[in-house]
């Protein structure tokens, strides 16, 4: 069983949130609000008092069954926790497979979750809960990146996004479809290289100009070769293989890692979060292929003016490589066609600057009315202009 624990207010014991407006830490019992310093302080205190006084074995403590909690859940609950977590889809026996458990630090309650999950809410009482587990040791991260977007203006700035689109369903605008947003912190490599390269070619001018009948061609040879270093700075990598949706999240980028802080798990209070379940030399390789491209085609570009640029040879060396495992912030939402198909459509929006990334549906419906409105306008042009006898 995975250890879990809840961010408690100071003052009355309530569940802490992270709010991204004021960079603060609220509780919506008794409205006190900490900053980060003094969330840390406090705990510490508890945490040195816990260990001079340490709970005793026998104290009872409540739990509720996992079977139970599943049982409890509705057709809809159960589709909506499937969508939350990623497992829609998945067949009864597979999805079990794929999921853990963790008893709530609130009411005792038997969570289930993904094993990937980091941090999440209790589905009885909604308190935020973090896997602690899951953050140590080497999935330790080292910063994260604070959402800068609360939710109420991630609704907002996702909905002017859609109204400047043409023929989307009308029940995509639905208050209850948009109230399911969820902000998300997702698993990063963040990778910065030094990179020495050299390049070497022939580059070719042509210049072609007429005195009366007689064209002339001029022809010049070059050699050309360049020489230097070149700086790579937080290159980002998906550190969560689960997620199908990856292009979509990517599109949303960048992020300003300046205002990434040191990881404190405080942050995650009032979002879900997921750990890496990929290993950076998994991806390592690729990585490397990646930057020395880049450094090729950088060389290439600073050997401009020639027609053409023939016979290169390239020496592309690795200097100096240093990975990053962060957390980074996104707003997700997915919405269910209610045509036959029930596709599903999955939309990202970066939880710092407010960039959406997705597909929107089209409304065949919509789109057919509009066509046959375009038609009859023209019909009726032609009809009174005495187009027709």
């Amino acid at each position: 069983m995975t250890d879990t624990f809840t961010h408690k207010c100071p003052n009355c014991g309530g569940p802490l949130l992270f709010d991204p407006k004021d960079q603060k830490f609220h509780c919506e019992y008794c409205l006190s609000v900490y900053t980060e310093d003094e969330v840390t302080a406090y705990e510490k205190t508890q945490h040195e008092a816990h260990l001079e006084s340490p709970k005793q074995a026998s104290e009872p403590e409540l739990t509720f069954s996992a079977d139970s909690q599943v049982d409890e859940m509705t057709v809809e609950e159960k589709k909506a926790f499937k969508e939350a977590t990623g497992t829609d889809g998945m067949e009864e026996d597979t999805l079990d497979g794929a999921m853990e458990l963790f008893n709530c630090p609130s009411c005792g309650a038997q969570i289930v979750t993904e094993a990937t999950t980091a941090a999440t809410y209790c589905y009885y009482c909604h308190n935020p809960v973090v896997l602690a587990g899951r953050l140590t040791g080497n999935f330790l991260p080292e910063k994260v990146l604070p959402f800068a977007i609360e939710k109420e203006e991630a609704v907002e700035k996702f909905l002017a996004w859609t109204k400047k689109k043409w023929f989307i369903p009308k029940d995509f605008f639905n208050k209850e479809q948009i109230d399911k947003m969820t902000g998300v912190y997702f698993p990063y490599w963040v990778v910065d290289a030094e990179i020495d390269g050299q390049m070497q070619g022939m580059g070719t001018t042509i210049r072609i100009w007429r005195i009366g009948d007689i064209e002339y061609t001029e022809t010049k040879q070059f050699d050309v070769q360049r020489k230097g270093k070149i700086s790579f700075k937080e290159l980002i990598k998906n550190a969560l293989s689960k997620n199908v949706q990856q292009k979509m999240v990517e599109a949303v980028q960048p992020f300003i890692l300046d205002k990434a802080v040191s990881f404190k798990s405080q942050y995650l209070a009032g979002f879900q979060a997921e750990k890496r379940d990929i290993e950076y030399d998994a991806i390592q390789q690729s990585i490397q292929s990646e930057l020395k491209n880049y450094s090729e085609s950088i060389l290439r570009d600073t050997a401009s003016g020639y027609t053409t640029l023939t016979k290169l040879q390239t020496d592309i060396s690795l200097e100096n490589e240093e990975n990053h495992y962060m957390l980074l912030p996104i707003w997700v939402v997915t919405y269910r066609s209610n045509e036959q198909s029930k596709k599903v459509y999955y939309y990202a929006m970066n939880g710092q600057t407010g960039k959406v990334s997705g597909i929107l549906p089209v409304s065949y419906k919509r789109l057919g009315l509009f066509t046959f409105g375009i038609f009859a306008t023209i019909l009726a042009i032609f009809l009174i202009g005495g187009w027709f006898i």
